[in-house]
């Protein structure tokens, strides 16, 4: 496979507004290997918020694609990153998702290992008969080729010549910032998860995650629900969403960013009904008029490759790790600031479970059509998809207003009635997927100027 296949997989013609993608991008399992090397394995990836590391010798585990990832704060307090795997014979080393330890004992073969990564015993060494240069070799975990923290969300990289993280995140960064703000003392996440497997590709929750156009014809039973509550004053009341059917009459609109980040943004009609509402005072003195008035706003960011941050029902930080081409693992966290009253911890917490967990009114849909069209994307004969091009004609390039009052400069913009429902920031996305793979098959560096 080489660059001209990648540019066979998108018809990505501006000038003549056309952006259109074949199935395969989904469902080709040589482009999905080759996308955990040049994609997953040369970015930055979220790797967890630092609230979750609060003491010394807190850890937790994640992956980066497929390569397992450690991430602890050390016996100093200072954060730090290793591949999870033996320096012996690579098997995992710390195997709970999260807790505190002073030292990790790979039960394989007992190499032990400090906090820092640090290895302080291979059973038996001196027994063992190695030769001469074995004392000298390095045994201690591998430490990730970068690793960094934004507003508190921690990322790393196998990568080295990654630009800098700040560089990286770019002009979303603000909207990031609306997430991260929303509590005094900082964020977190509420304590629990979610996790589950769907059958199909990654990228079909990328897409999802910024597509307002599948909302009232994969959703209406929640909508149908959430009204009916509304109208009765009865049924799980403490949810209290807002009217999905008054947001149509809202505006709404997007941004695409370098490097392939997009955030999509709609006006909720019941700004109320958001847990933020209850401290927006405290948040307009801190922070100011403009950013409380965006935090009430639905917002929902994609940071390329794989990390989502939802804002429109409760507000949740989701990844979505591809394990088969046709087979990804999402894991989902309700997020919520250090501090919050209980009872609107409470409110936070209920909203959550109605729309997104896996038992939710919406989590349910979503992954049933996503696995929907994972049949239809191995379907040769339907040459071209055409969900990508929806609010071609409204793009802006640059800023229009909205980012201009944000302060952020997006390589385009777009805005209009919620019925809109555009689909144009997804291009940057597919963008930044070509731009890499395309790098990966000629061997150029994935961000030139970086190293």
């Amino acid at each position: 496979m080489n660059a001209a296949d990648i540019d066979a997989c998108l018809d990505d013609r501006p000038a003549d507004g056309v952006f259109r993608l074949r199935g395969k991008v989904f469902a080709d399992a040589q482009l999905f290997a080759l996308e955990q090397t040049h994609i997953f394995e040369r970015t930055w990836a979220f790797l967890g918020i630092e609230s979750q590391l609060r003491l010394p010798n807190d850890f937790l585990t994640t992956f980066i694609g497929k390569v397992p990832v450690l991430v602890a704060r050390n016996a100093q307090g200072r954060l730090g990153a290793f591949l999870n795997l033996c320096r012996h014979k690579g098997a995992l080393v710390a195997r709970a998702e999260h807790g505190n330890k002073r030292f990790w004992v790979c039960p394989y073969h007992g190499w032990t290992y400090d906090t820092a990564g640090k290895n302080v015993l291979v059973k038996d060494q001196g027994a063992g008969a190695y030769p001469p240069d074995f004392a000298q070799l390095n045994h201690d975990l591998v430490p990730l080729a970068r690793f960094d923290n934004y507003r508190g969300l921690l990322f790393g990289s196998l990568n080295p010549d990654v630009p800098p993280l700040g560089d990286f995140l770019g002009e979303i960064r603000p909207l990031i910032d609306l997430a991260m703000e929303q509590g005094p003392q900082g964020m977190e996440f509420v304590p629990g998860r979610i996790a589950y497997t769907y059958d199909a590709n990654w990228k079909v929750q990328s897409d999802n995650g910024s597509d307002g156009y599948h909302l009232t014809s994969t959703h209406p039973s929640l909508m149908t629900v959430v009204e009916r509550r509304e109208a009765a004053r009865h049924g799980n009341l403490e949810a209290r969403q807002f009217d999905w059917r008054k947001r149509f009459t809202q505006s709404a609109g997007m941004f695409t960013f370098r490097h392939g980040h997009t955030a999509m943004w709609m006006n909720q009609g019941q700004p109320e009904n958001k847990p933020i509402h209850k401290s927006i005072d405290e948040v307009r003195t801190r922070l100011g008029k403009l950013r409380a008035d965006w935090m009430l706003k639905g917002r929902n960011l994609t940071i390329f490759p794989n990390l989502q941050i939802a804002d429109s029902t409760s507000l949740l930080i989701r990844t979505f790790r591809p394990l088969a081409v046709n087979q990804t693992e999402m894991r989902v966290w309700c997020m919520a600031p250090i501090g919050e009253d209980p009872q609107v911890r409470t409110w936070r917490m209920r909203q959550f479970e109605d729309f997104f967990n896996v038992t939710g009114l919406a989590t349910p849909d979503d992954t049933a059509m996503y696995e929907s069209a994972q049949l239809g994307f191995g379907a040769q004969q339907m040459e071209w998809l055409q969900g990508y091009e929806r609010g071609t004609t409204a793009i802006v390039q640059g800023p229009n207003d909205h980012a201009r009052e944000l302060g952020i400069t997006p390589v385009a913009s777009n805005e209009g009635p919620y019925k809109l429902q555009s689909e144009v920031c997804l291009h940057a996305t597919y963008r930044e997927w070509a731009r890499l793979m395309k790098a990966g098959l000629g061997g150029t560096p994935a961000y030139p100027g970086s190293a």
